[in-house]
């Protein structure tokens, strides 16, 4: 079976966005990111593989056999947009990317070229719903903390 390549890996979120993100509008945003990912997880960012900051952490295992450990909430300030990892699959995401603003969606990521693009408090019940569907459906250390 194959390993997983998004692990945690203990080196620094700031360093990273300095050294990797070349565009100055992109490490604003990436920041603001963190800050607003932070609130809304009460968890502290870390890296998970060599480009993903994540928030908080769950075990996931598919019926497949294939398990492992992911960030309940992520992006990636990737070159040509941000990777949100902030969807789950739920009635209320779906409504809600109807207001969310210019985006495109993945398979189950919403990339995002600048956060002017898109309405903040939309991300937000976005982060929400996905903490709560993490939550009843994983294990996961967001369990313990509570959300507004």
């Amino acid at each position: 079976m194959a390993k997983t390549k998004t692990t945690y890996t203990g080196e620094n979120v700031t360093d990273f966005i300095n050294s990797y993100v070349d565009n100055e509008q992109k490490k604003v945003d990436s920041f603001r990111l963190i800050e607003l990912m932070q609130e809304w997880s009460n968890a502290e960012p870390k890296m998970w593989g060599p480009t993903i900051i994540g928030f908080d952490n769950y075990h996931y295992k598919y019926a497949s056999g294939h398990e492992g450990d992911a960030p309940v909430l992520g992006f990636s300030p990737r070159k040509v947009a941000f990777s949100l990892y902030v969807y789950s699959d739920t009635k209320k995401s779906e409504l809600l990317l109807a207001e969310l603003g210019k985006f495109k969606m993945g398979k189950a990521c919403v990339y995002v070229k600048r956060l002017s693009d898109i309405n903040i408090s939309v991300l937000k019940e976005l982060c929400i719903e996905s903490i709560k569907y993490i939550n009843e459906h994983h294990e996961c250390s967001c369990r313990i903390k509570q959300t507004s």
